[in-house]
């Protein structure tokens, strides 16, 4: 599951919520604002003037911090980006990021603030290519972290890791993985055949265009017998099913040294586990 980065492009003509997940771009509230500028002239009337201008100004920065909350943060106070990215061509966006009215959670998901040439959808644009470096950055350097863990797990011998997709998806039934690790482009699919004869069931995981070769290998029944209950993506297996078996999930990619070793080395799906076990199952449990 790719994460979710929030943008909010803020200056003195109006702000933008967005979020970028992956390559996909999304503007979740937009709105335009009429401040007044600068007061040339002294006077009772300029100060009169400066505080309705900072009043208003203000006003501004608590309706974007508002906004922020109710398209970041859940009804049930769960943060929803992994990041935010503070843009603009004024000092609006340094001003919202030291506001109180500015939520500490979020303020604390800020990853940076940059100076953009626009505001609105084309300042959401370029703040995007602006950062992509940084992004990548960031995402590559939590890869690291994640799989030196499992590494380090390995290097103690402490019994609390698993590799492989038979022995991994064992442990994860019995819900002794914390944290799992898989190769995000993995193709493989998990597909329950029904055996009408035995009135058994069957799993196997594999390539889709490699299900029929394998069921002339397992020899599971006649293929006139077989009924296929499920054909699903094993990403899209892990994703639907981590909260059920309480595993938080870690897509890593294969262009690190450390995510190469995994998905070569490894088989590209491993966990680190709650506490060491001995994996003694039989396959037909999985």
């Amino acid at each position: 599951m790719k994460k979710k980065i929030g943008f909010i492009i803020i200056d003195g003509k109006g702000v933008l919520i967005g979020l970028l997940q992956g390559n996909r771009k999304e503007v979740l509230y937009k709105t335009s604002v009429d401040l007044p500028k600068k007061h040339g002239r002294g006077g009772q009337s300029a100060v009169r003037f400066g505080r309705l201008r900072m009043e208003k100004r203000n006003n501004f920065l608590k309706k974007v911090a508002e906004a922020s909350v109710s398209h970041f943060i859940s009804e049930d106070q769960k943060i929803e980006v992994s990041g935010i990215i503070l843009g603009g061509s004024a000092d609006f966006k340094n001003d919202l990021n030291v506001s109180e009215m500015f939520d500490n959670r979020l303020r604390n998901k800020v990853l940076q603030i940059v100076d953009i040439s626009y505001g609105g959808e084309a300042g959401f644009n370029q703040a995007v290519e602006m950062c992509s470096h940084s992004l990548a950055n960031i995402k590559f350097v939590k890869e690291k972290k994640i799989i030196q863990a499992f590494f380090d797990e390995i290097s103690r011998d402490s019994g609390k890791y698993v590799f492989g997709i038979e022995e991994t998806l064992k442990a994860l039934l019995t819900g002794v993985i914390e944290k799992l690790l898989v190769w995000e482009n993995m193709t493989l699919f998990r597909v329950v055949f029904f055996n009408s004869k035995t009135n058994l069931e069957h799993l196997l995981f594999d390539e889709e265009n490699k299900i029929e070769e394998r069921l002339e290998c397992e020899k599971l029944g006649n293929k006139n017998e077989l009924i296929i209950k499920e054909k699903t993506p094993l990403l899209d297996w892990f994703v639907e099913n981590r909260k059920q078996l309480g595993y938080s999930l870690f897509f890593v990619s294969d262009r690190t040294p450390e995510g190469n070793q995994f998905t070569k080395g490894f088989g590209g799906i491993g966990g680190i586990l709650r506490y060491p076990i001995e994996m003694d199952f039989d396959s037909e449990e999985i």
